[in-house]
């Protein structure tokens, strides 16, 4: 698989609006301070480890201090989903980017459908999420988009070959740019390394509303960086 040459991109993502932004990572300017403000934090704020994430999983140097928007990029390695996703099995967390909101949207609709569709007593709800653009470095990623839509890799259902896959690639480079599954002829990037994100802004709120099925995608309110 070819490495990327490195440049600066542009990526999407949605977040729950529940997960409010973590203001330890974003008070402070490097590992040094974080590590003193944590551990003052600690002794005072019995919520903060729920905040945080599990810091074990992500090195302090691989978090990038001092950039808007530190705990979205950090959030999705320090709170990791125990299920797994397309290329971890629930190990390691991985940042998914879109490469335009329309995908991101795509992509989180088909999985909050996936789930709500599990919970058979649910008639009616309404889900709020954070629409968010981020600036990050394209310093090795594997360009994945070199592999077929019908590799196994892209399977619809299931992650059998994708998850191994990704923790190989996760071992020797900085993520992935892929096809996007859930919209053809899209791509997305999944980051193994929030390291090379240079700034990531909420620009929308956006609600899906379910009633059986996601019926409709609202535009809340678009905040200008």
């Amino acid at each position: 698989m070819p490495v990327l040459p490195a440049r600066d991109v542009i990526g999407y993502r949605l977040v729950n609006s529940k997960f409010p932004p973590i203001d330890l990572f974003d008070d402070v300017a490097d590992p040094d301070e974080f590590a003193a403000l944590h551990a003052l934090q600690s002794l005072t704020n019995p919520r903060l480890q729920n905040e945080v994430g599990d810091l074990a999983l992500l090195p302090l140097e691989q978090i990038p201090f001092g950039i808007r928007g530190c705990s979205y990029a950090v959030a999705p390695f320090t709170h990791i989903n125990p299920e797994g996703s397309r290329f971890s099995d629930g190990s390691f967390g991985v940042l998914y980017l879109a490469d335009t909101l329309e995908t991101a949207i795509t992509e989180v609709k088909h999985h909050q459908q996936a789930y709500w569709q599990r919970v058979p007593e649910l008639r009616y709800e309404r889900f709020v999420f954070r629409g968010l653009r981020g600036t990050f470095r394209e310093v090795s990623i594997g360009d994945a988009l070199t592999l077929p839509s019908d590799h196994l890799v892209y399977a619809p259902d299931h992650y059998t070959a994708s998850q191994p896959f990704g923790a190989d690639v996760r071992r020797t480079l900085n993520g992935l740019r892929y096809h996007s599954v859930r919209r053809p002829g899209a791509h997305c990037w999944a980051l193994m390394t929030p390291r090379h994100v240079t700034d990531i802004i909420q620009t929308t709120h956006l609600e899906m509303i379910w009633n059986g099925t996601i019926t409709q995608v609202n535009h809340l309110r678009v905040t200008q960086p």
